[in-house]
C-alpha cells in the first residue's frame, strides 16, 4: 500500500485518468472534476486507504452493441475508483511484468498490437500454416474470483492490497438505478481489468510453452499455429477442457476456428494468401466504410471543407493503427471509395446551381448540362466525366 500511495505513483495515476477520458460513474462526477475533488477530499481517502476500510462505490452497467447484435457488458467505476484502481495497478503491473510471457502482447508497456501480428506473421512463414483461433466467451464477465486472488497473490504480497483488489471486484454493479451483487467477472471498464485479465491468462501462456506451441496472444484474443489441420483439431479440444476445467472459462465454439490464417481475422488483421503479407481483414474496411458513411451522410449539411476536416481526423487514426499492412489494392480502393463520396456530398449540395458549378470548374457546356439534367442519382454521377473534372483526386489531397 506504501507503494500505491507514493507521491509519484499517485502523479502518474491522475495523469492516466485524465488522458484516458471516459464517463462519469454512478456519482456523476466527471474527470474534469477530479482533481479539485482530491485537493479537497484525499486526505481522507487516504486515511481510509491506509486503514483497509476504504468500499469502493458499484460500477455502472453499460451495454455496447457488438457487430453480431449481441452486448458488449461495461462498468464504468466512479473516477475516484478509476484513480484509486490506476494507482493498485501500476503496482501490479510492475510486481508482474518480469514474470508475464514474452509472447502476450496486450496492455503491457511497450508491447502493442502491431508487434504481436508481425510475432504471427513470422511464425507463419516459419511453416506454422494453420492457426488454432480461441475466441473466449464473455471473458471479462466469467473470471472467477477465487482462482484469480490466488493467481496475483504469487507476485503481490500485500495483504492489504489484495482485501482492496477483492473489494473492486466485489463492489457490484448498478443496473437501471438498483444495485447487483458481482460474484465473478472483473469489470472491463476499469483499469484494473487489463492487468488482471493478463494475469489470468499468463497460467495457459505457460501451459502452451510447457507443450512447445507456438502462440500470439493480446488480451483474450488468443492464436496458436500449428502445422496440419489435424493437430489444430486436437489441441482446439486439449484447449477447450483445460480452459472448462482449470481457469473456468467458456470457448464460444461458433466463434473459434481451426483454419488457415488467411481465413481468420487477428487484432484486425489477416495475411495474404501468398506470403503471408499483413492485410486489413475485410470486417475491418467494412467499419471504416461505416464511418465514413456516417461522415458523408448527404444530409448533414455542412460546409465539404467540414466533411473533409471531419474525414482526415477519422481517416488519419485508422491510418495510424492499420498502416502496418502491406497488402495496399484495398486502401488504394478505399482512398477512390471516399472521393465518389466527397463528389457525392458536393452535388447534393450544389443542388439547382449543378449546371453553374460544374462550368465553373472546367466542364464543357455539354457534359456539364448532360449531368446537370441526368435522372440518375449523385452516386452514379460521381463517376461521370463531369464531376472527376470537376473535383478531381488532386483537389481532395
Amino acid at each position: 500500500m506504501t507503494e500505491v500511495l507514493d507521491s509519484e505513483n499517485l502523479k502518474r495515476a491522475l495523469a492516466q485518468v485524465k488522458r484516458n477520458k471516459g464517463a462519469p460513474g454512478i456519482d456523476g462526477m466527471t474527470v474534469g472534476e477530479l482533481g479539485a475533488h482530491l485537493k479537497a477530499n484525499w486526505p481522507s481517502i487516504r486515511a481510509q486507504l491506509v486503514a483497509g476500510s476504504y468500499c469502493p462505490k458499484p460500477v455502472r452497467r453499460v451495454e455496447i452493441p457488438k457487430p453480431d447484435g449481441r452486448k458488449r457488458l461495461l462498468g464504468i467505476p466512479t473516477v475516484v475508483d478509476r484513480f484509486i484502481q490506476q494507482a493498485i495497478a501500476q503496482v501490479v503491473q510492475r510486481c508482474w511484468e518480469p514474470h508475464f510471457h514474452e509472447n502476450s502482447y496486450g496492455f503491457r508497456p511497450g508491447r502493442s498490437a502491431h508487434q504481436a501480428m508481425r510475432h504471427a506473421q513470422a511464425t507463419i512463414r516459419q511453416g506454422y500454416g494453420w492457426v488454432v483461433d480461441i475466441d473466449l466467451e464473455a471473458f471479462f464477465d466469467r473470471v472467477n474470483h477465487d482462482r484469480l486472488m490466488v493467481r496475483v497473490r504469487q507476485h503481490v504480497d500485500a495483504p492489504d492490497v489484495l482485501r482492496l483488489i477483492n473489494r473492486f471486484l466485489k463492489g457490484g454493479v448498478q443496473v437501471d438505478g438498483k444495485c447487483q451483487a458481482t460474484t465473478q467477472g472483473v469489470p472491463q471498464g476499469g483499469p484494473l481489468s487489463p492487468v488482471l485479465a493478463n494475469v489470468v491468462l499468463d497460467e495457459l501462456d505457460w501451459t502452451l510453452e510447457r507443450q512447445g506451441h507456438r502462440f500470439a496472444r493480446y488480451a483474450d484474443d488468443c492464436n496458436i499455429f500449428v502445422k496440419s489441420k489435424r493437430a489444430g483439431e486436437r489441441l482446439m479440444q486439449n484447449v477447450t477442457r483445460y480452459l472448462s476445467e482449470s481457469l473456468r472459462l467458456t470457448v464460444n465454439a461458433q466463434k473459434s476456428a481451426v483454419d488457415r490464417p488467411r481465413n481468420r481475422k487477428f487484432l484486425g488483421f489477416t495475411v495474404s494468401r501468398d506470403g503471408a503479407r499483413i492485410k486489413v481483414a475485410d470486417k475491418a474496411i467494412e467499419k471504416l466504410k461505416d464511418t465514413i458513411r456516417e461522415l458523408t451522410r448527404r444530409t448533414r449539411g455542412h460546409r465539404l471543407i467540414d466533411i473533409v476536416q471531419e474525414l482526415k481526423t477519422a481517416l488519419t487514426g485508422w491510418k495510424a493503427y492499420f498502416g502496418i499492412a502491406e497488402v495496399l489494392s484495398p486502401l488504394r480502393e478505399i482512398d477512390k471509395w471516399v472521393r465518389r463520396r466527397l463528389r457525392c456530398y458536393a452535388w447534393k449540395q450544389w443542388g439547382s446551381a449543378g449546371y453553374r458549378e460544374l462550368r465553373k470548374r472546367g466542364s464543357s457546356v455539354r457534359e456539364a448540362w448532360n449531368t446537370s439534367k441526368s435522372a440518375h442519382g449523385p452516386w452514379r454521377l460521381s463517376q461521370t466525366p463531369a464531376l472527376s473534372l470537376a473535383l478531381p483526386a488532386k483537389l481532395f489531397r
